[in-house]
């Protein structure tokens, strides 16, 4: 008999090391054609940090996203930017990236502010132009302010760090603020089970998660549908077995990975709730999709048979003894 069921569960989840110093830098030089190269120490591991930085910057200084070209974790050359890990890196070094375009833009305006006989706070930038606000047509291209400063031998180059603020634990009472800002989310999985064998098929999961901001939407859902392959695994296959400290199946074919034909019909449903100390409102989003997967499946096995399996991974035979059992 096959058996459908529906489960729930929610999360919360701090962004970057837990009541330590957590700090990035970048620079930011903007070039005479009005392009701009950013560097930072950001390591893109998969999760897409070069494109959001690059847009991060490119928004700052009001160019065009083409005209940013974006140079990372290269020792050589570029600041430091923390690990990637944490979920921290859009958080932290997306900061970094943003201060430091502002100082640069900040350079722009001073200049511009001669050109266009108008007070900085007045001035704004977007599509490589700055012009007045309210008067667009009095402007003056990025490229001609930085021709400008270059012929008085100044060059543009901007720099800035961020540390999130915390405040460190307290050895004795375990008292702080581990981490500055949190992401939020809930889960839904929707689940079928064959009660002859114990064998879980998950038909779709829902997953509604708090990004702050999205700077990247399809980058954004691509970290929740990557976080969810993850839970999966966990969830349901994933086991590594010792045996006197030594890992007993240590290859792929015995460590069971889900594969893209075990991935299940996803929606996932980005909410914005901008964070105020975020780069214009945006949280991380990479790990935090990971942690309500197996919850959200047990509940829904669970609501499916009726008895609840209290170890991971939930493998077929595992459930399938404890249906046996009668759920004990």
């Amino acid at each position: 008999m096959k058996l459908r069921g529906k489960g729930i569960a929610c999360f919360f989840y701090g962004m970057g090391n837990t009541g330590k110093p957590n700090p990035s830098s970048a620079y930011v030089e903007v070039a005479q054609d009005g392009s701009a190269n950013v560097f930072c120490g950001v390591a893109d591991i998969g999760q897409g940090s070069s494109t959001v930085m690059t847009q991060i910057a490119a928004q700052e200084l009001g160019i065009p996203f083409e005209m940013v070209a974006f140079t990372s974790a290269d020792t050589g050359v570029t600041p430091e930017a923390g690990v990637t890990s944490a979920c921290r890196q859009t958080f932290i070094s997306g900061n970094a990236v943003r201060l430091a375009a502002q100082d640069a833009k900040e350079q722009l305006f001073k200049e511009a502010a001669k050109v266009l006989e108008a007070g900085t706070e007045r001035l704004a930038a977007k599509k490589g132009y700055i012009y007045v606000e309210n008067y667009p047509e009095r402007k003056t291209t990025v490229g001609e302010v930085v021709t400008k400063l270059y012929k008085t031998g100044k060059v543009v180059i901007g720099r800035a760090s961020f540390n999130p603020p915390i405040v460190p634990l307290d050895d004795e009472t375990g008292q702080g603020v581990p981490y500055a800002v949190y992401s939020y989310g809930t889960m839904v999985s929707e689940v079928e089970v064959d009660t002859e064998t114990g064998q879980v098929a998950v038909l779709k999961i829902t997953a509604a998660q708090d990004a702050g901001k999205a700077i990247n939407p399809l980058n954004v859902e691509g970290q929740i549908e990557g976080g969810i392959g993850i839970g999966l695994g966990f969830c349901l296959s994933e086991e590594i077995f010792l045996e006197k400290g030594m890992i007993k199946n240590p290859n792929f074919n015995e460590y069971l990975l889900p594969t893209a034909l075990d991935m299940p019909d996803i929606d996932p449903i980005i909410v914005e709730c901008p964070e105020p100390i975020g780069p214009f409102g945006a949280n991380g989003v990479g790990e935090p999709s990971n942690v309500p997967v197996a919850a959200s499946i047990l509940n829904a096995i669970a609501d499916a048979v009726g008895c609840r399996a209290k170890e991971l991974p939930c493998t077929a035979e595992r459930l399938f003894n404890i249906l046996q059992q009668g759920g004990n």
